[in-house]
């Protein structure tokens, strides 16, 4: 999602030139659903240069108009061959004040459909936390977690948009041991991009809070400012270093 501009091998490249560990693949542009051999030849570019693969990062909102099996099993099929340990999946079309109790209930039927066939092919399913979906708020997340009634399905947690620095770091502490993965980005209220040290003391407590969560395998970096490859290695820094030191405080 970062680097939508280039190709795999670009976006291979510049992760291990930076020294990251892990790529999410998208499905809108690097990886698409249903394209199974794009995503074994990724997968094995991607684990060639000696990176995993974090998860596949599907874009596909639940319920669908059109029938959804086939782009259920297009999803899980792809992730299969990319060697995705993971999808992420998106709760909806709308907020969580908006739908009905019928959206609801059609949205999450759909979600718990495609966690219980992901399972069966050996995958998990973690739902992006992210406004505009059932998923905008901490209180719906975890509703629609427990409505899911499905083990293992896990969320990921991002900053919300316009949500102060202990506003957000109360919805980490809140989500907890539900988190899998974190996006990582310094966004002000207006979508604009900046440096990850702008929101350093928020990014220093985040650290320390996930390097204790049990679920949590990965921490991706997301929209760097001005999508400027040059920023990828210096943000890398900055988070490793953050997350050095949160490692040695619990180690003391």
């Amino acid at each position: 999602m970062t680097f939508r501009k280039h190709e795999p091998q670009t976006v291979i490249d510049l992760a291990v030139e930076a020294g990251l560990e892990s790529i999410e693949w998208g499905s809108d542009v690097h990886v698409s659903a249903g394209n199974l051999k794009l995503a074994a030849r990724v997968g094995a570019q991607t684990r060639a240069a000696g990176l995993t693969v974090a998860s596949y990062g599907s874009y596909f909102r639940f319920p669908w108009s059109d029938p959804p099996g086939e782009q259920v099993n297009d999803i899980i099929d792809t992730a299969v061959a990319l060697g995705a340990p993971r999808i992420r999946v998106w709760a909806g079309p709308t907020g969580s004040a908006h739908p009905d109790s019928e959206e609801r209930a059609r949205t999450t039927q759909a979600l718990a459909e495609m966690h219980r066939k992901a399972s069966r092919a050996g995958l998990e399913t973690a739902i992006e936390f992210h406004l505009g979906t059932l998923t905008d708020t901490v209180d719906s997340t975890l509703r629609l977690l427990e409505d899911l009634d499905t083990d293992g399905a896990s969320a990921y947690w991002q900053p919300r948009i316009g949500a102060t620095d202990l506003e957000a770091i109360e919805d980490l502490r809140r989500l907890g041991d539900l988190v899998s993965t974190v996006h990582v980005f310094s966004w002000g209220a207006q979508f604009e991009r900046h440096l990850l040290d702008t929101r350093e003391e928020m990014w220093r407590e985040v650290t320390r809070s996930v390097v204790s969560l049990p679920r949590v395998t990965d921490l991706l970096l997301e929209f760097l400012p001005n999508d400027d490859d040059a920023l990828l290695e210096p943000e890398t820094r900055q988070l490793k270093g953050w997350l050095d030191e949160a490692m040695e405080r619990i180690s003391q």
